[in-house]
């Protein structure tokens, strides 16, 4: 399958590393102008830019923090400016603030909480709204528009030790349930993807050394680490007309891992 998305606006959030960079790179693979958010690394997300263009592909970087609803209009009225529309949504932006449960802060809290998820909500109002004022183009796609909210296994799986993670990645599923059904009817998809251990700079201390790696793959019955390629061809997909029977679900991208296989041997 070779998904088009070709002529067709996309945003990712925290495109500047990581997942989000994979994302980009296979949106713009696929036809996709891709504007790339990024918080604070301007270089990195320069460097996004410049690969995704020596591919041939078409990009630009704005800084936003998606936690600042300012920031966010801010940010949509420049892509709407340059593009006058938009087709794509890929709520991407992330962080980890981790402790023990009785040591966090009220600020680790409320960071990773803003960051996660009201980021999400913020950028998922700002794009539905551009997607009902538009409406369905036949040319670009059947759907309005389509968002992709990045979870996490760990929106079913606990975490000890990331209480506030796991919550974000618990609301964000809630989160894309209830605005798929409720923009459904304007022919609006959203869908929400699951990755498993993918090997970024965010969870670099799990698998840079072998150690580390071997630890780790005891959770993965597939026995490999995902790459952020991995997530980006499935965001694509998800974004394409070959995926426009699908809302409201979250497609876990795990090697298995919530196959809870420390039950693999009867537990």
């Amino acid at each position: 399958m070779n998904p088009s998305l070709k002529g067709q606006i996309a945003l990712v959030t925290g495109a500047d590393s990581g997942i989000g960079r994979g994302v980009a790179q296979e949106l713009a693979k696929a036809g996709a102008k891709v504007v790339i958010n990024y918080a604070h690394n301007h270089d990195a997300a320069d460097d996004t830019v410049k690969d995704i263009i020596a591919d041939g592909g078409e990009a630009f970087a704005i800084q936003a923090d998606v936690s600042h609803e300012d920031e966010v209009k801010a940010m949509f009225a420049q892509i709407l400016d340059k593009y006058e529309t938009i087709d794509i949504l890929v709520n991407n932006a992330g962080l980890q603030k981790d402790s023990k449960f009785v040591d966090m802060t009220l600020e680790d809290w409320n960071t990773v909480i803003n960051i996660n998820l009201t980021g999400q909500f913020l950028c998922s109002r700002e794009a539905a709204k551009e997607f009902i004022r538009r409406g369905v183009v036949e040319e670009r796609s059947r759907a309005a528009g389509k968002i992709i909210c990045m979870s996490s296994v760990h929106e079913v799986i606990p975490w000890a030790g990331h209480v506030n993670y796991a919550a974000s990645k618990g609301g964000i599923s809630m989160f894309m349930k209830s605005i798929a059904q409720e923009l459904a009817p304007h022919k609006i998809r959203v869908v929400g993807i699951g990755p498993g251990a993918i090997q970024t700079p965010i969870n670099k201390s799990a698998w840079e050394t072998p150690e580390a790696l071997d630890k780790l793959l005891t959770l993965i019955p597939y026995n490999r680490i995902g790459k952020p390629a991995d997530i980006g061809q499935l965001a694509a997909w998800l974004a394409s007309d070959q995926a426009d029977y699908i809302t409201g679900t979250t497609i876990f991208m795990d090697g298995g891992m919530t196959l809870y296989p420390g039950f693999a041997d009867n537990g």
